[in-house]
């Protein structure tokens, strides 16, 4: 599906105005918490405006919610489109900025690459209540066993799940299975 910048920022836009008026927070209240110009706010607001990463990043936290709450048109989720958002292309074919996995956090986050031969497994014990993982497979395919079912991510693909119960990573293929797992507490 190719990138439609005008949709992102008409998402982003509904995003804002809702955020803001729940907030009964007015154009220059918004600017003066989160350090954007109140113009830029109502360049943003009306669509206008092909905002930075960063921009987004300050009005977010102005409204304490996540990046991709803030970004994604489907804020109700737990998480973000399978394919994740897109949030910028650059002029060259292949140069692009895709916003995968999001869920807020407060202490640890550690980064591992995992590399599983194939036939091997790991099982995985529960970590303690509000630990959460984020898994995106570089190369072949994990099957990942938990209590909801077993998925399938391929290279490519990403998952963000609740670590506080059983789980078990697999490699069913024949080659090489690479990830990275982020765990966050």
């Amino acid at each position: 599906m190719p990138f439609d910048s005008k949709k992102l920022l008409r998402s982003i836009s509904g995003n804002v105005v809702r955020k803001r008026r729940d907030l009964q927070w007015s154009q220059q209240q918004l600017a003066e918490r989160s350090a954007v110009s109140r113009r830029m706010i109502g360049m943003i607001e009306s669509g206008e405006s092909n905002v930075s990463l960063a921009t987004l990043g300050h009005i977010a936290a102005a409204f304490n919610l996540t990046f991709s709450e803030l970004v994604n048109d489907h804020v109700a989720q737990d998480s973000l489109p399978d394919k994740g958002v897109r949030l910028w292309q650059g002029s060259q074919p292949g140069t692009k900025v895709d916003l995968l996995q999001s869920f807020p956090a407060s202490r640890t986050v550690e980064l591992w690459k995992w590399t599983i031969a194939p036939g091997d497994r790991y099982q995985g014990e529960p970590d303690l209540p509000g630990y959460r993982e984020m898994i995106y497979v570089i190369r072949g395919e994990l099957t990942l066993e938990r209590e909801t079912g077993t998925q399938v991510l391929k290279a490519g693909e990403s998952i963000a799940f609740a670590a506080d119960r059983p789980y078990a990573f697999a490699n069913t293929g024949k080659g090489s299975l690479s990830f990275t797992l982020n765990v966050v507490a």
